[in-house]
């Protein structure tokens, strides 16, 4: 019979394939996004109305992204067949399983509504919005499932309890900010404003039509740096060492997404930066959310404690027995 650990090891991998192969799939569609291959395949679930398309650049990238599209379909099925299988992983992460499903569901409705509508802006970035959210509920299930998998997992300081509350508001603006990259990229305003810091020459443009779209995602980008400079303060004082890199990373990996959105608009939106400009947004959201997750256990090192005490020389009410 298999042991509660290693179910829940088991369902930890599952969902580490599945947030992998997800990140490269949300890289992929960025891809498809800047090079202009969305409607390449004109139809939906074929390609032209094949199942392998013809050899051609752009119909090869988005048949490329429906098959990485597939394999997290699969792997995520997976995940949540194992998932549902076990008493153990079905009690402490059916919740996540299921809404994972529902949302990889709306994220299908949207791929197909996306060639339907001819990449409409609103439905390309409610795409991204919803991959975003699955990306981060698969990964939740992962780390929750990895921590439950070891008896022996280090508890966190109470003292940390509170960083939890920075790294997940944090995760919020993050995803806030990486949705308002997507309306920018689809309603093609990633070069309203051709300049920077200045916006055509002015410091405080109108706020309308695309100038203030994209000038919306600019402020974000200045207060998220502001948020994580934050975070990092907050973070330096834990007295978990992993909290203290994560605040570290998540401040040096903001950094560098402003400076590849600086590059992206100086450099007309080359494709590789614009790559690795949701790339990094990605990582940072991950990061966030793993940090997030460990904080929030320092909630329970107490009770924790205790149990594993009263274990070693018995209950109180043992004691004066």
């Amino acid at each position: 019979m298999m042991t509660g650990s290693r179910s829940f090891r088991i369902a930890s991998r599952l969902g580490l394939a599945t947030t992998v192969t997800m990140f490269a799939l949300i890289i992929i569609g960025s891809v498809v996004r800047t090079t202009g291959s969305g409607l390449a395949c004109p139809d939906w679930p074929l390609c032209e109305g094949r199942l392998i398309p013809r050899f051609e650049f752009h119909l090869l990238i988005e048949w490329t992204h429906r098959l990485f599209a597939l394999a997290v379909s699969l792997l995520l099925f997976a995940t949540v067949a194992w998932v549902a299988a076990h008493r153990e992983t079905r009690a402490a992460l059916g919740g996540l399983a299921l809404l994972a499903v529902g949302l990889l569901f709306a994220q299908v409705l949207l791929g197909a509504l996306t060639v339907w509508k001819l990449l409409h802006p609103s439905v390309v970035s409610s795409h991204l919005a919803v991959a975003l959210l699955l990306f981060v509920t698969v990964l939740s299930l992962a780390m929750i499932a990895g921590a439950r998998s070891s008896e022996d997992a280090p508890a966190v300081p109470r003292d940390d309890a509170g960083i939890a509350w920075w790294l997940g508001t944090a995760t919020l603006a993050t995803w806030v900010q990486a949705v308002l990259g997507a309306a920018v990229s689809t309603s093609h305003a990633g070069l309203a404003c051709p300049d920077f810091p200045t916006c055509r020459g002015e410091w405080l443009p109108a706020m309308t039509g695309l100038v203030g779209l994209h000038m919306t995602h600019r402020f974000g980008a200045y207060t998220l740096l502001v948020l994580l400079a934050l975070t990092f303060l907050r973070t330096r004082r834990a007295a978990d060492p992993a909290l203290r890199e994560t605040g570290r990373a998540a401040l040096m990996l903001v950094v560098v997404q402003v400076g590849l959105g600086i590059m992206n608009v100086l450099m007309s939106l080359p494709v590789w930066i614009s790559a690795a400009h949701l790339a990094i947004a990605t990582l940072l959201l991950a990061l966030l959310v793993a940090g997030a997750l460990r904080a929030a256990r320092a909630v329970e090192a107490p009770q924790r404690s205790r149990e594993m005490m009263e274990g070693m020389i018995g209950s109180p009410e043992a004691a004066t027995r």
